[in-house]
């Protein structure tokens, strides 16, 4: 008998694949040594964060102020979810207040405290092929059905299929802009456009569904686009975020969950979200961070040297003959195979010691995933693995 759950060895069993690589990364390193490998595999932050950040870290670290270690409310101090809708009303031009911010672990943590707020057993939660892969694991932590969409060939979220898949058991609609691992961006068309399917679909049904945007890289985005809130296209919106890739602090694990003021039961989700904050074990977000980034709300990493890898990459990878999606925001790349067997593509880079991830690990099979938050150099090396390895496959 196995002293591990089944239900525990079976998600192992078909765990990430990012960390899975990451993994083998670090197995070879050891191997070959260490400038040996490029490991394009985790979106783990190489920049450092800003010089505001170390300044206000300084200034929190340095005061003596009483209590400054102790508990605080489960969802968070009461003047930092206030400075954060202020950051909000500004933005969206909504009546946020404290109430409708929770601090969180991180953005995972904010989504398994909305995901547990929200699910009863059995509710269905649509997500978009590709997708991060732990969102299965999220929504079945919670006793939830994930309900897979493809989208099309350009990343974009296909409204027909979008509407087929909504039943009366639909509960939350999740999307993740910019996006891991495909770099797009949904615009205001999009969210519109889902609003509007949503909006008639409740009014229909009688029964709210809560469109969740999964925000962390909404600071990283390229060529002067605009990352939108979904609060201004429909009321039942939820925005989960950290500060992990906007500040390169991902260690450190905070971030929120906003709620919006116009949403159906917005009062008692903040409720729940409270209450869920506590009973999952997370207590409260820490302490010290959320003093950090109260102050920080308007601030980001430099981002011209992730557009720089970017411009490289994808002028690199077109000329190669790789089909690719340029991205207009976050720090990822998520070409096409030459071959459908994404596996056998991604094992020959790994026999020249460049690491990246299958498309299948994203619900994607026949892509690959590169991760561009890595030095230039390492970048610099893995293109002749990458351009070997297309002439392989003939393109």
């Amino acid at each position: 008998m196995s002293a591990v759950s089944g239900k525990v060895k079976e998600a192992m069993e078909r765990a990430s694949w990012i960390r899975r690589m990451f993994e083998e990364g670090l197995r070879l390193r050891q191997e070959h040594g260490e400038d040996a490998v490029c490991d394009l595999t985790l979106g783990n932050p190489m920049v450092e964060p800003p010089d505001s950040f170390r300044k206000r870290l300084k200034e929190v670290v340095s005061a003596s102020t009483p209590g400054a270690h102790r508990y605080m409310p489960n969802a968070g101090y009461p003047w930092v979810r206030e400075k954060i809708a202020e950051h909000y009303r500004k933005e969206t031009g909504l009546d946020f207040g404290a109430q409708h911010i929770i601090m969180t672990c991180g953005a995972a943590g904010a989504l398994n405290v909305v995901l547990k707020s929200l699910l009863d057993p059995g509710d269905e939660v649509i997500i978009f092929a590709p997708y991060f892969p732990e969102y299965i694991f999220y929504i079945e932590n919670h006793g939830g059905v994930p309900k897979i969409v493809p989208t099309n060939s350009d990343f974009s979220i296909n409204l027909v299929q979008t509407e087929a898949a909504l039943t009366e058991r639909t509960k939350v609609v999740l999307v993740n802009s910019p996006n891991n691992p495909t770099g797009v961006l949904y615009g205001r068309y999009t969210f519109q456009a889902l609003g509007d399917l949503l909006e008639r679909y409740t009014s229909k049904s009688g029964r709210p569904i809560y469109l969740i945007n999964d925000g962390p890289y909404r600071k990283i985005v390229y060529d002067g686009r605009e990352a939108p809130y979904a609060f201004e296209f429909y009321r039942n919106s939820i925005e989960v975020t950290s500060h992990s890739k906007d500040l390169a602090i991902p260690g450190e694990r905070i971030g929120h969950i906003a709620i919006s003021p116009e949403a159906d039961g917005a009062s008692d989700i903040a409720n729940a979200c409270t209450f869920a904050n506590r009973i999952l074990g997370f207590v409260n977000a820490p302490a010290l961070m959320q003093r950090v980034v109260a102050e920080l709300q308007d601030v980001t990493v430099d981002i011209s040297e992730y557009q720089a890898k970017r411009d490289l990459l994808y002028e690199q990878l077109y000329e190669m003959g790789y089909e690719v999606v340029k991205p207009e925001g976050a720090f990822y790349f998520f070409p096409r195979t030459p071959t459908d067997d994404d596996l056998k593509f991604v094992n020959e880079l790994k026999k020249r010691l460049v690491l990246v991830v299958p498309g299948s690990g994203f619900g994607a099979p026949g892509h690959f995933r590169i991760s561009y938050c890595v030095p230039k150099e390492v970048i610099e090396r893995a293109l002749p693995a990458l351009n070997e390895v297309a002439r392989l496959y003939g393109l």
